[in-house]
C-alpha cells in the first residue's frame, strides 16, 4: 500500500467522537477501501480535560486548531465543530495549506458556501458535506451525482428530527406543543434551548443546501422563507386529522415560473398539513425523510435517522473515503454546480394552499361574506365546513392553490370583518388536491 492518508478532526463532541471511534475500529476496512492506511494525526478540542464519549489516543488532542489545519502533512480535515467562526477560517486555512475538507456544517454552508467552494476550486481540493443534511441519509450525493443527468423539479423533506418528534407526539397523543417539547427534551431529542429547531433555522439551512444542489443555483439561508412550529396548536393537529391529514414541518424547494415565465427557485420551511396517504406522513418520531421529484426518474424517497453521533459520523466517513480515493488518484471530485443561476422567488409569489379556521357570528350571510373575501383576492375555495353553532360557530375553509400573497391578504381581510370574531388558525396545505 501507499503511504498513509493523514486525517485531522476538528471537534470531539457527539459527532467528532464517533468519527474518531470509527477511524480506529474500521481502520483495516478503510485502508482496503481507500487503498492506503488512514491515519488520525490530530483532534482539536476546546479543552484537553473535557469529557469525551470515546478515548482519544495519546498525543492526538490539541487546543490549537489553527496549527493543526496548517500542518503540511495533513491530507484531509474533518470539521464537525459547527457554527460560523472559527469553522470558516479553519476550513479556508486547511484548503489553503493543501488539505481537502469534509464538513457537517450546515449553518456555514447555507450562509457562506460560495466562499468555501471558491476556495476549494482555487486550491484544487475537495469540499464534501453529505453529513450537513439529514444525518446518515444519502441525499446530497444522489442530487449531485446520481441525478446529474436528470432535471429535479421538487424536493420536499422532513429534515429536522426534533420538530418531527414533537409534531408526531401531538398527533398521536393529543398533547399540546409545550408538553410535547418537554418530552422531547427529557428524551434528549431537543436541546435545552430548542430555538434553532422549533423556529425552523436548522431546517432552513438544510433547505438552502438542498435547493442549491437540486437546481444548480446558489441559495443561502437568507433566501429561505422560514416559519417554526411554536404556534402549532392541538386544535390545528385535530383539524388536520379531521381532513385526513397530519401536520409536519416541511422543507420545500421547487422550480416555479416567475412573472416573465422564466424558471425560478422557491424555497420555504413551514408547518403544513399533508394527506396521510403521502409517503412523508408516515415518517414518525425523530426520523427524517426527503421526497424528490424529477423529470425522468419520477418520485424518489430517502428515509432514515437524520441526526445523532453515529449516523452523522457514517456520512462523514463515507465522504472521507471518497475524498481519500480522489487524493490517491491525484484528482478532485464534483465541485459546486451553480451554472443555472436561477433567481429565488419571494414567498409572496409562491403558490400554495391554505387551511383557515374562522370564529364567526352564526347568522345568515356569513358564509357568503367569507366567500366574497376569498373571491376579491382571486382565491378559489376548495372546501368549506361549519363546526358548532351560536357563540361556538366556526368555519373551516381550505383553498385551491393561489399565490401566498393573495392568500395572506385574504386572511388579513377576514380579520378586519365585523362578522369574524377571530381567525384562530392559518396553515398551509401541501400534497395533491382532492
Amino acid at each position: 500500500m501507499n503511504s498513509p492518508l493523514k486525517v485531522a478532526v476538528l471537534g470531539c463532541g457527539s459527532v467528532g467522537s464517533q468519527v474518531v471511534r470509527l477511524l480506529g475500529e474500521q481502520a483495516d476496512d478503510l485502508a482496503a477501501r481507500v487503498g492506503a492506511p488512514v491515519e488520525l494525526v490530530g483532534v482539536a478540542v476546546r479543552r484537553l480535560d473535557g469529557p469525551r464519549e470515546v478515548e482519544v489516543p495519546d498525543g492526538l488532542l490539541t487546543t490549537d486548531a489553527a496549527a493543526l489545519v496548517a500542518r503540511e502533512d495533513v491530507d484531509v480535515v474533518v470539521e464537525v465543530i459547527g457554527g460560523i467562526e472559527p469553522a470558516r477560517s479553519l476550513i479556508l486555512s486547511a484548503l489553503e495549506h493543501g488539505a481537502s475538507v469534509v464538513t457537517a456544517n450546515k449553518a456555514l454552508l447555507a450562509e457562506d458556501g460560495a466562499t468555501l467552494f471558491e476556495a476549494a476550486e482555487k486550491a484544487g481540493r475537495d469540499l464534501y458535506y453529505e453529513a450537513a443534511v439529514a444525518g446518515a441519509i444519502p441525499i446530497l450525493r444522489p442530487l449531485r451525482e446520481s441525478l446529474a443527468g436528470d432535471k429535479v423539479t421538487r424536493v420536499l423533506g422532513i429534515v429536522n428530527g426534533t420538530t418531527n418528534f414533537i409534531l408526531d407526539k401531538m398527533d398521536t397523543s393529543g398533547a399540546g406543543f409545550g408538553d410535547a417539547l418537554e418530552e422531547a427534551q427529557a428524551l434528549g431529542y431537543a436541546e435545552a434551548d430548542p430555538t434553532a429547531d422549533v423556529e425552523g433555522f436548522d431546517a432552513a439551512a438544510k433547505a438552502a443546501i438542498l435547493a442549491s444542489l437540486a437546481f444548480h443555483s446558489r441559495v443561502t439561508a437568507a433566501d429561505v422563507h422560514r416559519e417554526g412550529i411554536t404556534e402549532v396548536s392541538a386544535g390545528d393537529v385535530r383539524s388536520a386529522r379531521d381532513m385526513g391529514c397530519v401536520v409536519k414541518l416541511l422543507a420545500i424547494a421547487e422550480l416555479r415560473a416567475d412573472d416573465q415565465g422564466e424558471e425560478a427557485v422557491s424555497v420555504r420551511v413551514h408547518p403544513a398539513m399533508i394527506p396521510r396517504s403521502h409517503p412523508l406522513a408516515s415518517v414518525r418520531e425523530a426520523y427524517n425523510a426527503v421526497f424528490v421529484e424529477s423529470a425522468a426518474a419520477g418520485q424518489l424517497m430517502f428515509y432514515g435517522p437524520g441526526a445523532g453521533g453515529s449516523p452523522t459520523a457514517s456520512a462523514v466517513l463515507g465522504d472521507l473515503v471518497t475524498v481519500a480515493r480522489n487524493h490517491r488518484q491525484g484528482m478532485r471530485g464534483v465541485g459546486e454546480s451553480a451554472y443555472a443561476d436561477r433567481a429565488v422567488l419571494p414567498m409572496g409569489e409562491t403558490r400554495t394552499r391554505y387551511h383557515v379556521a374562522i370564529d364567526v357570528d352564526d347568522r345568515a350571510g356569513v358564509l357568503a361574506a367569507v366567500a366574497h373575501a376569498f373571491a376579491e383576492h382571486g382565491v378559489s375555495i376548495q372546501t368549506v365546513r361549519q363546526e358548532g353553532r351560536g357563540n361556538d360557530a366556526q368555519l373551516v375553509v381550505v383553498s385551491h392553490e393561489a399565490t401566498d400573497a393573495a392568500l395572506s391578504a385574504t386572511v388579513e381581510q377576514l380579520r378586519d370583518m365585523e362578522i369574524v370574531r377571530e381567525v384562530t388558525s392559518v396553515m398551509r396545505v401541501e400534497g395533491a388536491e382532492e
